[in-house]
């Protein structure tokens, strides 16, 4: 009995140990951080713009990996799919770690089981644009034109399942009003039709679409958060236009397979939390849209499954679904 307890003593003490030198010499080798969008749209920018200043205050080796598709959910799965040990995380957001569950019928992955949240980095309100042309000067004239010709107007998100999509549905369902939706694989060919007017509404992250605008290439009519976005002072609320309560945002946050040690989750969480904190970062973001919105790992893995319950209710209402 003696022996079995300090064979199970030495076990422990030597899986610690062997625990903390892993952490302790990790990272050996440069870590991919993957996005599952293409380049150029607001979670890609995040990303980088968070991976700099990491490389600058770790001296870590930061690889950004963009693997874009079906919603955001192959580079999610390609990250739960690969080793659990550091050198493979994913910057999720609200619609690949917390719609797609309800939304696909056929979610190649948890969130809640296969992955380990380390860190939410920012989240950002949605903007809906029309090009600088655009007959339509606010949101009210949208809905109006929608509601005159159901259907025929289209509404462009970077992907079937995002956030963009999900709220715009609900926008419809609120406004009474009937747009087609024209899901692309990223942001950056949808801007570029929506200023050819081969679609005549796009809907993203203030992050991706705040350059367009301060540029004057497109018009924004409304942010979808409960308040204006501090960077589009200008721009009205949903629910200041006429529709009271309406609320709904994106938030972006670092994410690795399950069964990530925990000294590595620990040690990830912290730098990211240290970088997110330097001025010059949360500058850069806020140039964006993003507002900076660190956190432990453990309220990160609360946000997830309180927004998989409250977008499943979206989901079901909205009637949208992907086999």
């Amino acid at each position: 009995m003696h022996f079995t307890r300090r064979a199970a003593l030495g076990l422990a003490l030597a899986t610690a140990f062997s625990t903390t030198v892993l952490a302790q010499a990790w990272p050996a080798r440069p870590i991919r951080l993957i996005v599952p969008f293409p380049a150029g749209g607001g979670t890609d920018i995040i990303a980088r713009e968070l991976g700099n200043k990491l490389t600058g205050t770790t001296g870590w080796t930061i690889i950004i990996d963009n693997k874009p598709g079906s919603g955001g959910n192959l580079g999610v799965d390609a990250a739960a799919k690969a080793p659990a040990d550091g050198y493979t995380l994913v910057l999720g957001q609200t619609s690949n770690l917390a719609i797609n569950p309800t939304l696909y019928s056929k979610l190649p992955y948890d969130p809640q089981k296969d992955l380990t949240p380390v860190s939410l980095v920012a989240s950002a309100p949605l903007v809906l644009v029309v090009a600088a042309d655009s007959p339509y000067k606010t949101l009210a004239d949208l809905v109006s034109a929608a509601k005159a010709e159901p259907g025929t107007l289209n509404y462009a998100t970077s992907g079937n399942g995002t956030v963009a999509h999900l709220a715009t549905e609900l926008f419809q369902k609120t406004a009474n009003a009937r747009l087609t939706h024209v899901p692309y694989k990223g942001a950056a060919q949808g801007a570029t039709d929506l200023i050819g007017g081969q679609v005549q509404v796009y809907v993203s992250s203030v992050p991706t679409l705040i350059g367009h605008i301060k540029n004057g290439k497109m018009r924004a009519l409304a942010v979808t958060s409960a308040t204006r976005a501090d960077d589009l002072p200008q721009v009205p609320t949903v629910a200041e236009s006429g529709y009271k309560g309406f609320d709904a945002v994106t938030w972006f946050g670092i994410v690795g397979p399950a069964a990530l040690p925990k000294e590595i989750t620990k040690r990830l969480n912290a730098e990211i939390n240290k970088a997110l904190q330097a001025p010059d970062l949360q500058k850069k973001l806020g140039d964006q849209g993003a507002h900076i919105a660190g956190s432990t790992s453990e309220k990160f893995a609360t946000l997830i499954r309180e927004d998989i319950a409250r977008w499943s209710k979206v989901v079901k209402e909205s009637g949208a679904k992907i086999d």
